[in-house]
């Protein structure tokens, strides 16, 4: 498989993420995540979405830590210093999945683990839970789901990957900047620019919205569905925390209220004045309920 690896340089002087690289290969891939936090706290696993990258829980990461969690935070394959694959081709639902479970079981051995998905990384954390159960202690979901194609998609969400397959440059910056309540300085929406030197390392993020299943027969519907079935008997803590302005997944939190019984008794939140990039807008807010949550539910043996 051929690829692009974005130059260190690029990272350079990004503000707010001094935090020192780690990878791990994976089938040939580089694959970078953030290991901070003491090694034997309880893990905490952030999981980016399209077309963020690690970058995006640096506000979390140190309150997280002073709590005394273990933050890891990959950066998903076609996304910041992980290696990119130079075809659109090159990427599917199942590859993705199969990368991260690679990367924190095979080369990382995580287990007891809290989950954070958000967007994209809720896609591919959820079946990592519903496949991998034993492995995860807690769940959040922010501001994400686990569609099988078999509803219907909202017209926000039409219309992006309608946006995402025309537009002739993607505007990785803009495109964060656009999903936040409050806009970013240049500094911080050029650091969401930096794992993109130039159009050829965007690949991933070009075709990632098209992976998301809209219809029955998509390639990833039956291991959705597959994987719900999982969750409505997953009984572990879950908690639902979205943001009150996102129009691409407002709604999505009654969604897992009604359908995992691990959100019965949780105190879920609609954080407030929050876009869809919530860790952007409410980073440190977001972070204080992910560590009260871990500390609310003890790990189970």
């Amino acid at each position: 498989m051929d690829y692009v690896r974005t130059p260190e340089e690029c990272f350079d002087g990004l503000p707010g993420y001094a935090f020192e690289p780690h990878y791990a290969e994976v089938q040939g891939l580089r694959v970078h995540y953030l290991d901070e936090g003491p090694a034997d706290g309880q893990v905490v696993l952030l999981l980016h979405g399209e077309p963020s990258w690690s970058y995006l829980y640096r506000k979390m990461v140190p309150p997280l830590v002073a709590a005394g969690l273990r933050c890891v935070v990959p950066d998903l394959v076609g996304f910041g210093r992980s290696d990119k694959p130079a075809s659109r081709t090159d990427y599917s639902y199942a590859r993705h999945v199969e990368w991260m479970r690679s990367v924190l079981f095979d080369a990382l051995g995580l287990s007891g683990i809290t989950l954070l998905g958000h967007d994209w990384g809720g896609l591919i954390g959820l079946r990592l839970v519903a496949e991998h159960p034993k492995r995860f202690a807690r769940v959040v979901v922010s501001n994400t789901g686990l569609p099988t194609g078999d509803g219907r998609m909202s017209e926000a969400f039409a219309n992006w990957q309608r946006f995402s397959q025309e537009v002739p440059e993607l505007p990785v910056g803009a495109i964060v900047a656009g999903g936040c309540s409050v806009r970013p300085s240049d500094d911080v929406i050029a650091a969401y620019e930096a794992p993109f030197p130039d159009e050829s390392y965007k690949e991933g993020a070009r075709i990632f919205p098209t992976l998301v299943p809209t219809r029955p027969d998509d390639p990833a519907s039956g291991a959705n569905r597959r994987a719900w079935q999982v969750l409505e008997r997953f009984d572990r803590p879950v908690l639902v925390a979205f943001s009150d302005s996102d129009p691409i997944t407002k709604g999505g939190d009654r969604v897992f209220l009604e359908r995992v019984p691990g959100t019965k008794g949780q105190p879920h939140r609609l954080i407030d004045g929050a876009g869809h990039f919530l860790q952007e807008d409410k980073g440190e807010e977001l972070a204080g309920i992910v560590a009260a949550f871990v500390a609310a539910n003890p790990q189970e043996g």
